[in-house]
């Protein structure tokens, strides 16, 4: 028999109180948001499910504890890390932000051979560049649901990417939600048509995910 889940019965997800809850003491007021898709919480809607990306429903979750968090999400679905630096990152750095979260680069793993020292040194500009808001960084990795066959080597360069991913984010203390070996990989409708974005039932999950890893950061900051 199979079960079908939905966001109140799915074990990864939390209820916005239960999450609100968790960020009780929450002291970001002004949260921005800048890459590709995956940074928009593109993806297509899941029976069951709200139609929220993870990224509008974090912003739901913490206006739960600050009603006037102010919220930027800049994305633009296919950007690259080249295309945020040049396009988004001045309207990022004059919000100011206290809460920012950084793409990871999926986009630039779409040539035909990718350059990861490109990659890198464009990451590590963003990150420059973020750093100096003095805000709260976050990231995720990539996980292996998403997969591009006309590549063979597709699962080396998003291992190649995800390494590069956690070593910045280890150097500039950003918080990273690794989304590579998460169970929700393993559900046959995670995808949406496309085949490369979650669908809402994995935006739900991937929400609960940050939720999570931010409370932990409240829970070990010091007084």
């Amino acid at each position: 028999m199979v079960t079908t889940l939905t966001e109140e019965t799915d074990p990864f997800c939390l209820a916005t109180l239960d999450a609100a809850a968790m960020l009780f003491d929450a002291p970001w007021q002004r949260y921005a948001v800048i890459g590709d898709s995956l940074s928009a919480g593109t993806g297509d809607k899941s029976v069951g499910y709200g139609d929220q990306g993870w990224s509008d429903r974090v912003a739901h979750i913490l206006r739960q504890v600050r009603p006037g968090l102010a919220y930027l999400n800049t994305a633009v679905n296919g950007a690259t890390t080249a295309a945020t630096l040049a396009h988004q990152a001045d309207a990022m750095r004059e919000f100011a932000p206290d809460l920012l979260h950084l793409p990871c680069g999926a986009n630039d793993l779409l040539r035909r051979a990718p350059d990861f020292g490109e990659i890198e040194r464009n990451l590590r500009t963003l990150y420059d560049l973020a750093a100096a808001t003095g805000a709260l960084l976050t990231t995720f990795t990539l996980g292996r649901s998403y997969v591009v066959p006309v590549f063979p080597d597709w699962t080396e360069r998003v291992l190649t990417l995800n390494d590069l991913v956690r070593a910045l984010a280890g150097e500039y203390g950003a918080v990273v939600v690794d989304m590579w070996d998460h169970p929700v990989n393993a559900r046959e409708n995670l995808l949406s048509a496309d085949r490369v974005h979650f669908s809402t039932s994995g935006q739900a999950v991937m929400a609960a995910e940050m939720v999570r890893a931010l409370a932990a950061v409240l829970a070990h900051r010091t007084p």
